[in-house]
């Protein structure tokens, strides 16, 4: 029987650890805001013990967060194995703002937190707990290696932290992680081959599979074809040059904004296409505003956003790992008119949906982990060194009803995007009882006037309101 104590990395999942440098951190993250409710006692000082034991019950039901790195003999293929040394207390950090702490402050400090990155002989992630916000409110800001996750399955994570019915449960940490022996390298080695050693047998029942319905495999062959052609056309040219696009450093700032979601499905209502469409509206806009504030020409730019776009069926909820297809759309931020660049983000998003990419990227995705996992590394690379794309948005729908961490209800949550190299800027959007929370990380120095950009989204969203 085939060794089961490890877990290989997908070419994909493997791609996010070979991305990070000094400059480039490679987790993504969030920022909750909390009432604390029973963690905090009379005196409004924080149960901390209740806390990591809210934790340590949830790392119990997600093997992969008690699970370090470990790399095959040759290949340099990275797996997953049990953590002998895991502890808890290394990961749920404590610390507190001056009282009573802003908002500034928290964002100072959650941009402190995302400009470290994660110790990779540890397991890949960290929880801190900031206590001293003003209102009595905790904060819980998040980090966790984008090797681990993507969007969908951090929203599954979550949920193994926070429930959704608001009671108070009395959680002890009876359980002591228990840690499977690792395999050996001559094991890992073995089964490198072995699975390599599978493919050629893999690719003949994909061909059988093809005789069996030929029509079929013509047309969807044709689709995906023209998809893949566009995929590496678009990974191979460049966008126009930007303020945005420019070497980084470890540093981050961080700033959000909350819109309320029935009003963003009310202009998605008149103005057309999907909440989706109207955000990325609003960055075009925004975008434009932001550039032309610093005397850069947009008349004729070719400004493209990279949109992760998730490909995993309900049947694969609660897998880690990543499991989406990497998208580039144009933004029509050389449209003055604001309708007008609603609708041409309309027509953009509908094209690319029929234009096979997703099934492209999906397959390089194949390819690469079949052959040469470092081919999907090295061709991301390229992409954000080329200028493919000139900034990231994600949009990922969070709960729609309010959820509890033993008790404290979640008050807001604000997601956290890593940036790629001469990336500066990155927007993330998560959907969570009836809001619709930006987060807005960036480089300090690149993008000193983050706020400002904020306040550049806030105005567009208005502007698409009165239409």
């Amino acid at each position: 029987m085939p060794y089961t104590s490890y877990e290989r990395l997908t070419a994909l999942d493997s791609t996010f650890l070979d991305l990070e440098s000094s400059g480039v951190h490679m987790h993504v993250g969030s920022v909750g805001i909390l009432d604390p409710g029973p963690l905090v006692d009379e005196e409004h000082v924080l149960d901390f013990d209740q806390v990591l034991n809210v934790v340590d019950s949830a790392v119990r039901r997600v093997p992969r967060l008690c699970q370090i790195l470990v790399k095959t003999p040759v290949t340099q293929h990275p797996v997953w194995v049990d953590d002998k040394h895991f502890n808890p207390l290394y990961h749920v950090r404590h610390t507190s703002l001056p009282r009573p702490g802003d908002e500034r402050q928290l964002k100072r400090l959650a941009g402190r937190i995302m400009s470290e990155k994660l110790d990779q002989k540890k397991p890949l992630w960290e929880i801190w707990v900031v206590e001293g916000l003003e209102g009595g409110k905790l904060a819980m800001i998040s980090k966790i290696h984008h090797c681990l996750i993507d969007g969908i399955a951090g929203i599954d994570i979550l949920a193994a932290f926070l429930d959704t019915d608001g009671d108070t449960r009395h959680l002890h940490n009876d359980h002591r992680w228990i840690p499977r022996d690792p395999p050996s390298g001559m094991q890992l080695l073995g089964d490198e081959v072995g699975r390599r050693a599978s493919i050629p047998g893999k690719l003949v029942g994909q061909l059988a599979q093809v005789f069996r319905k030929p029509q079929r495999a013509i047309d969807d062959g044709s689709h995906l074809a023209a998809g893949l052609f566009s995929t590496i056309r678009k990974s191979m040219s460049s966008g126009s040059e930007t303020p945005f696009n420019v070497p980084i450093g470890p540093h981050r700032r961080f700033d959000w904004t909350r819109f309320d979601l029935d009003i963003v499905r009310e202009v998605k209502t008149r103005v057309g296409g999907t909440v989706n469409d109207v955000a990325l509206a609003c960055v075009a806009g925004a975008v434009r505003r932001y550039l032309e504030r610093h005397e850069v020409d947009t008349s004729e730019m070719d400004f493209r956003a990279f949109l992760p776009v998730s490909t995993r069926k309900q049947k694969e909820r609660g897998r880690l790992g990543n499991q989406v297809s990497l998208l580039v759309a144009p933004l029509p931020v050389d449209e003055p008119d604001e309708r007008k660049r609603v609708e041409r983000v309309i027509e953009e998003t509908t094209e690319l949906k029929q234009s096979g990419e997703a099934e492209g990227t999906e397959f390089l995705e194949q390819i690469s982990d079949w052959t040469v996992p470092a081919l999907l590394s090295a061709l991301s690379r390229m992409s954000a060194t080329r200028r493919a794309f000139n900034l990231v948005v994600t949009n990922v729908p969070g709960p729609n009803s309010p959820v509890y961490m033993n008790g404290a209800k979640l008050l807001e949550s604000y997601p956290v995007v890593p940036l790629f190299e001469n990336q500066a800027l990155g927007l993330a959007l998560m959907s969570y009882d009836g809001g619709l929370y930006w987060g807005f990380n960036s480089d300090w120095d690149v993008v000193p006037d983050l706020h400002d950009f904020v306040n550049d989204i806030e105005q567009e969203f208005e502007l698409l309101r009165k239409l």
